[in-house]
């Protein structure tokens, strides 16, 4: 019976493991099922996103690849540019423009350019850009006006150019102008203190637009030391015209897509009041466009206006010449080329240039821009002189004769004076002088002075004149010298003045006379001759 009785408990425990066994098994078999879909799930979200990074990275690769690929072009340009700067710069001006012909042309014709007239340009990609840049770029005005400043040993008047400039604008007129002013040095640093300043000074000025400064690069300019010299110029005058030239082409070609009109300046002039609505108001009132400049001053270059649609072509006539004449010998030229008829014989030439002139090139009565310097206003100034004879062993330019000057009604011009030169004045009729007076240079031209010039006279009566002036003292000491030729030194130019009085000892006077001691480096003026005779 007990026998019976555990076969049965191992029956039914047997029975129970089996059960649970199965139960285990059939839970287990659920679970795995349900882990292992899960597993398959993120196995193939997770392969599908490393299939995305694989080409989002395959893209990013081939982006990669195509900026490296723009920057090794761009280094290599770079280079080959540098190359080509480097062996463009070692060849002859005559080969560069061959080459710069050859290689721009396939069976068309080429038009000249700046470059053909100024190669070196080609040896810097910055050439033509301004150095020094301030102002807004402000376009579509009315008058456009350019005032060029160089660096001034003395004193430089260009902020009180600027500000009698403004101070005559009215808040409409500062809105329908531009003023361009161009530092014309190489000095960068000097170039960049000017800037700061004027920046300084006229803020409101340059943030408005009204008022924009620029400087040349460096590279702008050619190598002046092998200019040829002409005209009897030094090299030192030729290089300061040749460099004015391009000092002008310069501002003109920025200046010219900015108005209507462009108005030449310089940096030492005081406007008069209204000058602008004068300016605008006489141009738009001409009975034609035909005028090709309109002037408002009489002092050489200043006040001269232009169409800015003919900038171009006065800058290309300009650079064909830069470095053969001054810039108002070009300006002649190219009115002459506009307006004269070369067929005509030189008589009817000249007259029809006069007559012809004047339908392009018209005045205004009242000047607008004074010089600076108030007593020196006028290009010279006459006097009532003794009746004499003069002669020069000077060359003189053009029709600036020394009668003229002697006379009062011009000036007297001449190329450059070298050792033994002279101005002679030989009275008709011995006369006593009280005192004279010789001014050399004017406002056009300032630095046509005469240096290291003796002031001389001779005297009618010799002998009573060497008693009585040459000796001095009790020692009898030389008190003036005397000249070979009998002529008696009583003074000398100062700063392109020579003034004195004539001790009274001398008695009538026979001749007087200017005298070179030394070659100069420039040409001369002589805008004011006052010989005043004793009562």
């Amino acid at each position: 019976m007990r026998l019976r009785n555990v076969s049965f408990l191992t029956v039914l425990l047997f029975g129970l493991c089996g059960l649970v066994s199965l139960s285990w098994y059939t839970a287990f078999s659920s679970s795995r099922g349900d882990v292992v879909d899960i597993y398959q799930r993120e196995f193939l979200a997770l392969r599908e996103r490393l299939h995305s990074a694989e080409q989002e990275n395959l893209r990013r690769s081939k982006e990669l690849n195509l900026v490296l690929e723009e920057i090794k072009r761009a280094i290599a340009e770079k280079q080959a540019l540098r190359d080509i700067n480097r062996t463009w710069s070692s060849l002859s001006e005559e080969t560069r423009l061959k080459l710069w012909n050859v290689s721009n042309s396939k069976n068309s014709l080429q038009l000249p350019s700046i470059f053909h007239h100024l190669p070196h340009l080609l040896n810097r990609e910055d050439s033509l850009q301004p150095a020094v840049h301030l102002g807004q770029g402000r376009t579509g005005v009315s008058i456009v006006m350019g005032v060029p400043s160089v660096k001034r040993e003395v004193h430089s008047y260009l902020t009180d150019t600027l500000s009698s400039l403004m101070s005559e604008l009215s808040a409409a007129e500062k809105d329908d102008c531009v003023i361009v002013v161009l530092i014309a040095e190489a000095d960068q640093q000097y170039a960049s203190g000017v800037a700061d300043n004027l920046k300084r000074l006229f803020p409101a000025e340059i943030q408005s637009g009204l008022l924009e400064v620029v400087s040349p690069s460096v590279h702008f300019y050619p190598d002046f030391s092998r200019l040829r010299e002409s005209f009897g110029d030094p090299k030192e005058r030729v290089r300061w015209r040749t460099k004015q030239n391009l000092d002008y082409c310069f501002l003109m070609m920025y200046a010219q897509s900015k108005g209507t009109y462009y108005v030449q300046l310089e940096d030492d002039i005081v406007a008069r009041p209204n000058y602008f609505t004068t300016m605008k108001n006489f141009a738009l009132q001409q009975p034609s466009e035909e005028w090709m400049i309109l002037e408002f001053s009489q002092l050489g270059f200043i006040g001269k206006m232009f169409k800015s649609m003919d900038l171009s072509l006065i800058v290309e006539f300009m650079l064909m010449f830069y470095k053969d004449k001054p810039i108002d010998w070009l300006l002649d030229h190219i009115m002459w080329v506009k307006v004269c008829n070369p067929e005509k014989d030189a008589v009817s030439f000249s007259s029809g240039f006069t007559r012809q002139r004047d339908q392009f090139l018209s005045f205004i009565c009242n000047v607008l821009f004074q010089d600076k310097d108030f007593g020196k206003q006028t290009l010279h100034k006459g006097h009532a002189n003794p009746l004499a004879e003069v002669t020069t062993s000077l060359k003189t330019y053009q029709h600036f004769t020394l009668e003229k000057a002697y006379l009062g009604e011009d000036f007297f011009w001449a190329f450059t004076p070298v050792a033994g030169d002279f101005i002679r004045i030989r009275f008709f009729t011995p006369v006593r002088i009280e005192r004279y007076f010789f001014r050399s240079g004017n406002i056009e031209h300032p630095g046509d002075k005469l240096f290291n010039t003796s002031v001389e006279v001779l005297p009618f009566d010799n002998i009573q004149a060497e008693k009585e002036a040459l000796t001095e003292g009790r020692e009898k000491t030389p008190k003036y010298q005397r000249t070979e030729d009998g002529f008696i030194r009583i003074g000398s130019f100062q700063n392109g003045i020579a003034e004195g009085e004539v001790d009274p000892t001398f008695g009538p006077l026979e001749a007087m006379r200017l005298s070179v001691m030394t070659d100069s480096p420039v040409w001369v003026i002589l805008s004011e001759i006052f010989i005043k005779k004793a009562e």
